[in-house]
């Protein structure tokens, strides 16, 4: 019983070769479906990575499901994505082709739809993402940007200088005013 555990019945070769076939096939075909994919996960997009998982698992460990083989093919995922990363690191270039670049989704206020729909992200989600990030809507964001690794990083308007001051004097008189409170309230009472 515990030999058939760990007696793996496929030659080691294979056992390492078919996870990297199928993490190089799956790196390539989520970096053609787009970022999307790596946004923040609605029902559907889990359904999909669940199912795409237990699709491509017959593929990764063949009629092999021994412990050992189990073992095997998950330390060849573990070592191809870590070799991968390593060489994208030094490769700056391949990097981005591989990764890609940001995507400007909202810039200087204005949503731009155009970018929304290329990316299949809808403006209930975008408006979901930024009330994620502290914003109550997105007439507070100046920038929304959609990272290579499908991350939405959003900017908030910064005041001009002239709402800066105007806060900065309404501030200052409601300290006056305070102060002409505090100034009248100890008053000695006047001689009638």
């Amino acid at each position: 019983m515990w030999e058939d555990k760990f007696v793996i019945t496929l030659p080691i070769h294979e056992k390492i070769l078919r996870p990297v076939i199928v993490y190089a096939f799956l790196v390539v075909m989520l970096r053609l479906s787009g970022k999307r994919e790596l946004v923040q996960l609605n029902p559907f997009d889990l359904v999909f990575l669940l199912t795409l998982s237990n699709t491509v698992q017959n593929a990764i460990i063949g009629n092999d499901n021994s412990v050992s083989g189990g073992l095997l093919g998950a330390t060849s995922l573990l070592a191809i994505n870590y070799l991968v990363v390593r060489f994208l690191y030094k490769h700056k270039t391949l990097d981005r082709i591989v990764e890609g670049k940001a995507d400007i989704l909202i810039e200087g206020g204005n949503v731009r739809t155009d970018r929304l729909k290329k990316e299949l992200i809808t403006m209930a989600q975008l408006k979901a993402a930024a009330r994620r990030q502290g914003f109550s809507s997105l007439a507070e964001v100046d920038h929304c940007i959609l990272e290579p690794g499908g991350t939405l990083s959003f900017i908030a308007h910064k005041p001009d200088l002239d709402m800066t001051r105007h806060v900065e004097l309404l501030d200052r008189i409601d300290q006056l005013k305070q102060e002409l409170v505090l100034l009248r309230a100890n008053r000695p009472p006047s001689p009638a």
